[in-house]
Order: C-alpha cells, then structure tokens, then sequence
C-alpha cells in the first residue's frame, strides 16, 4: 500500500454523531466550575451540533430562583467566560432548555424536586430519561450527593435508561480516602456509571499522546530502555496560591497534583499498547504502570523527593508576597507548593530508566510539557569537531500554553568545516490544525453523554496512584519539621530540585 500524501493544514471538523438525548444535572451550578468551563463547554458542544436536540439541563444550587433568573446567571457567565465570540441564536437555544432545582445537597426534599423536574424535562425535550448527573462541588459533597441520589432511586437503570455520575478531582486525599470514597460510590453505583473526570485529559495534546506513540512507527521502536536515557514530565504554573490558602494549605502541591494530573501524563507516556481503544483496555494499561513504579521506602523519599515552599518574589513582572503571607494559610505552614521527584518503572520496557517529575506554583512561566531524551550516539566519529558536546536528542510534547510537539536533534552548521548544532523541527497545533478554542471539558462532557469512560478514571489505578503517593505522605509526616526547601517566587525552582538530576549527570529542562 502506497502512503497518502500530506496534504497540508486540516481543518478539523466535528464529524462525530450528536451525543445521545439525556438531562445534564449539574450539582453546584453557581460555582466557579460550571460558570467558567462547564457552561462555555457546553455551549461550544452546541454551537458545534454536538448536543442532542432532545437535551435537557438542569442546575441544582442553594441559591433560591426561578429558572429565567437561572437563565441570566448563565447568560452573563457566557458574556465572561466563553471561549470565542457567541453566536446569540445558538446561546438562547441553549438557555431555553436551562432549569434550576434549589436545595441543600444533604436534604432529601431536593432530590424529590429533582425527580419532579427531571419528569418535567423528559416530558418536554423526550430525553428518554437518561440522565448525566455532574458533581462539580467540592469533595466533601461528592459521597452525600450520591447517597442521596441512590435513596431517591434517581440511580436506577433499567429498560435501557442511563444514569452515570460525573466525579471531579480531587478523587480522595491518600490512599485509605481514595479507597473509603470508591466503597461509598460503589454502594449505590455500577462502575460503569461513575466517571472520574480529570480536565488535563481532555486536552488535545494529552489524547495525541497515544496516537503519537502508536501510530506512528518512527517513534513505537525506540520507546524503550534501549533507545531512552530519561523521561521528564512538568507542570508549572506561575500563580500563586491567590485566595485558596484555606483548600491549599490543607492540600499542597503533592495531593493536589500527582496522583491526578501528573500521573495521567506518566501512564500516557509508559502505558504498554492496549489491546484496542476501548476503556478498559486502556485502563488496564494505565494500571500496570502505576503498579509497576517502584515503591519508595522512608529513606528513598528523602533522596528521590524534594518539597519546597516559594517565598517573595517578582513573577512575569509583578511582585509576589511569600506563600505564608496569603490570606487564610499559616504563618509557620510547612505545606509544600513545589515537589518534584524521581520514580523507576520496574517493567521490561522501562527498567533503569528514571522519570522525573515536577510541579509548582509560581515558577517562571506556565508550561505543561512531556520531554523524552534519547540516548546520545557514539561520540568517536566526531572528537575531532569543534563541539564540547553533541545537543541532547529529545522528543517534546507541548500540553500548555502551547501545544506543540517538537523534535530536537543535531544537524551540521553550513559551511566549509564540520560544525554540529542542535535544531528543532516543531509541529504546532495552531498552525496545523484549525480547532477551534475551548475549554478542555467539551470532549469530557460528550463523551460522558455518549458512554465512553476512554477518558476517564477507574477505580482501580485511582487507588494504585495514590498507592505510589501514600509512602511520601508517611514520610512527610514521620519527619514533618525538616525536609522543606525554598524558592523565590519566578524561579525555576529550588536549588534541590536541580540536585535531584544532577546527581545522575542530568539538568531540568528550563520552565521558559
């Protein structure tokens, strides 16, 4: 079979089928979640004919008004939050199916006005009463919402009508919670009605890793301990802790982000092939990896993991006050907002290869990013060039700001002598796909609607993450005066973080 030629810039185009007729139910509807993203996503799935023309959305909030009051909060928070510019006649549509249901989460009586609204919607829209039920509430309301919902019966599937649960992370805060939160979930739900929703999953370049790896013969070959010398994943940010001290201080940045959205990124990278795309194949490769990644005994945490804390300092231009200066944490907080450690796979394909992950706030700049360094070619043909040393090989896959995927590797330099330098071939989403912009939630919520948990958690590699996470939390605790480094707010990071690789003659990439 002959290849097909490139034929240049795509545009891509929303060929998928409207997902099926259901009610949306979204618990905590005046928040900031469903207000910021929730609703911007829901309308780009509109305005892309994505949505069921048998659809129905109903808001559940404490806050007492009338469906048109609902409405005007929804309207103004597309005024604010969409992605691109609104097109009025696809936001009324839109608006025209919104409803609101008042009421405390652990009271009974809301769950009875919810029965009677759902009835009402199905009755008006012919959604077939299947419902997608999304908890976008803090986590303490996660287990009361869904007991509430089972004793009301608004679980029940039968006469093939669905009901699924949309669960937001923070998806426990150790192991035994993790464990304690699936029990309760699972006493009233089916697995394949609970999807645990991660955001970074529905980026587009976090879904291209797969199809980078295993459609693409140049790179499956060499995704291996042979051909490898490191993996480096980072997520850093550069605000600060702002005005969530209360959440953050009781969090920091391990339970905050390891367990959930850096180790998404680890599994994506060292996932042996599924047997297919379907969500349990690919599941069950995730969970091999983190079933693999070496377990970590008190000693080995002080080596292989750095916490740090940032203090005053300038970032993108403007002054930052030091984390312990911020409104609701405490003056002698010894909560981490830098970790960055070294973990090893214990596989076939990943023995002795060291991947080292990072995550911060307030750091220089704002870059999500996998980078895989290949091993260096022999060094003799070229000892007699003018060149200290060869550039690093290194494969990297943009996920924030800029989604991009980049190659680095040596080229020679024009001219009469041989000269060697680095280059880079990029490839950006911008400029070769013309995707429209959004939120990230779009592909989570339609693929909630449509029943596929592809991207979403399962219960057993949630709790085999924090099986990883559970031995630095122990030893944290054990040795909770010491251990606590610090950085300047705008920095890369502390001083240790860069120790953690030049140990092993490597250096972090910049965060620039």
């Amino acid at each position: 079979m002959r290849a097909q030629p490139c034929l240049g810039p795509a545009t891509t185009v929303a060929d998928a089928a409207p997902a099926p007729p259901c009610t949306i139910v979204i618990f905590g509807a005046a928040g900031d979640l469903a207000r910021r993203l929730l609703i911007p996503a829901l309308y780009n799935l509109a305005a892309r004919g994505l949505l069921s023309d048998r659809l129905g959305i109903v808001g559940v909030s404490r806050n007492v008004m009338p469906d048109e009051a609902f409405r005007d909060t929804v309207r103004a928070a597309l005024r604010n939050f969409a992605t691109d510019a609104v097109e009025p006649d696809v936001a009324e549509a839109l608006l025209g199916r919104l409803f609101h249901v008042a009421g405390d989460f652990a009271d009974p009586e809301t769950y009875r006005r919810l029965t009677d609204r759902l009835a009402d919607v199905a009755g008006r829209f012919g959604t077939d009463g299947n419902v997608l039920f999304y908890l976008a509430t803090p986590p303490a309301a996660f287990a009361p919402i869904v007991r509430n919902l089972g004793a009301s019966g608004l679980t029940r599937e039968k006469g093939g009508v669905w009901r699924r649960v949309v669960v937001e992370k923070p998806f426990g805060t150790d192991l035994a919670s993790a464990r304690s939160l699936n029990a309760e979930l699972q006493t009233v739900l089916d697995e394949h009605q609970i999807y645990r929703i991660d955001h970074y999953l529905g980026k587009e370049t976090v879904q291209n890793i797969m199809v980078a790896r295993f459609a693409n013969g140049l790179f499956e070959p060499l995704w291996n301990r042979n051909h490898v010398d490191h993996v480096q994943i980072t997520v850093g940010e550069t605000v600060s802790v702002e005005r969530r001290g209360r959440f953050y201080d009781a969090t920091g940045a391990l339970r905050d982000m390891v367990p959930n959205h850096l180790f998404q990124l680890l599994a994506l990278t060292a996932m042996e092939p599924p047997t297919c795309f379907d969500a349990d194949a690919v599941h069950t490769e995730k969970a091999k990896v983190f079933d693999a990644i070496h377990r970590f005994t008190p000693e080995e945490v002080a080596t292989n993991v750095v916490r740090a804390q940032y203090g005053a300092g300038t970032v993108t231009g403007k002054p930052v006050a030091a984390y312990r200066e911020s409104l609701d944490v405490a003056a002698d907080s010894r909560t981490e907002t830098f970790v960055a450690m070294r973990l090893l796979i214990d596989n076939w394909r990943w023995a002795g290869v060291p991947f080292y992950l990072r995550t911060g706030k307030s750091l220089a700049a704002r870059r999500t990013e996998i980078a895989v360094g290949f091993k260096q070619a022999p060094y003799p043909l070229f000892r007699n060039t003018p060149v200290e040393r060869l550039a690093d090989n290194v494969l990297v896959i943009g996920v924030q700001p800029d989604e991009a995927i980049t190659l680095q590797f040596n080229a020679k330099v024009p001219g009469p002598r041989l000269r060697i330098d680095g280059v880079r071939m990029v490839m950006e989403y911008k400029d070769y796909f013309r995707a429209a912009p959004s939120t990230g939630y779009e592909t989570l919520i339609y693929d909630g609607m449509a029943g596929d948990q592809t991207q979403f958690q399962r219960a057993d590699y949630v709790e085999a993450g924090w099986a990883v996470v559970q031995p630095i939390l122990d030893a944290w605790r054990a040795r909770s005066g010491d251990g606590l480094a610090a950085y300047p707010a705008g920095s890369q990071g502390p001083r240790e973080a860069d120790d953690l690789l030049a140990r092993d003659g490597r250096r972090w990439r910049p965060v620039s």
